[in-house]
């Protein structure tokens, strides 16, 4: 069976559940949700962080907010796209625009080590990723293995049925876990900037290297410096000699 041909199948069966279209409802909704505070705040002109300056993410915000037309136009994407998902017709081109702004959101919440975000984002671009797969029938064409109209992708409404998607559930599970538990990992195990000084210094506590961490805190917080720079000091500090 050509791999079009499965995906198709599997497809269907998933359509197939009641279930599993409630927790498509749920995730526009959650989406929207997430979009419209931040994108108003945009629109309206207001800052939406109280991140200092010298911090990597508020320099940056700092940055973006002075950009000022792209500032607002970047909120109006965000709100457009919320409301697209509220509305089932336009679903999926809200999943298309809001695909880019969160894949960013999150990419940049990594690189900079930014707790705030470092768990919402990655949720919100799987819950993105499975609006944009529940509608795999309207965007199936665009990829190279399919060249042609299948015979049924949509299940009609008498073939839908409410048996619980045990395995899929799980799977839900599994992967909301691994993302709690790696964020969880990395705040506790990885050197963060935080959002305070204080709150920084604090994980130097549990730390064996606390007058490196404490410095790199300063680094941070005190002196505005990147965070390549600061993690630069601070591991060249824990080398001996």
């Amino acid at each position: 069976m050509r791999l079009a041909e499965r995906l198709d199948r599997l497809h269907y069966r998933v359509r197939q559940n009641r279930w599993l279209h409630f927790f498509a409802v749920f995730n526009r909704i959650a989406l929207a949700a997430g979009f419209i505070p931040s994108g108003m705040v945009k629109i309206l002109g207001e800052r939406f962080t109280d991140l200092t300056v010298n911090h990597p993410l508020g320099h940056f915000l700092d940055a973006f907010f002075l950009t000022g037309y792209y500032y607002t136009f970047v909120g109006v994407m965000q709100v457009t796209a919320a409301v697209l998902l509220l509305i089932p017709r336009t679903a999926l081109l809200g999943a298309f625009i809001y695909l880019p702004i969160i894949l960013n959101i999150l990419v940049l919440s990594l690189s900079v080590r930014f707790q705030g975000s470092m768990l919402t984002a990655p949720l919100m671009l799987l819950a993105n990723l499975y609006l944009l797969c529940w509608d795999y029938h309207k965007i199936r064409l665009i990829f190279p293995w399919n060249y042609a109209a299948a015979a049924a992708l949509v299940p009609p409404r008498e073939e839908q049925t409410y048996r619980f998607p045990v395995r899929f559930v799980a799977a839900v599970v599994i992967a909301v876990f691994s993302v709690v538990a790696t964020v969880f990992a990395t705040l506790n195990y990885a050197l963060m900037p935080m959002n305070r000084l204080d709150d920084c210094r604090a994980q130097c506590d549990r730390t064996v290297d606390a007058q490196y961490c404490l410095t790199f805190c300063d680094c941070i917080h005190t002196e505005g410096r990147s965070l390549g720079e600061c993690m630069d000091a601070y591991e060249k500090g824990l080398k001996p000699g």
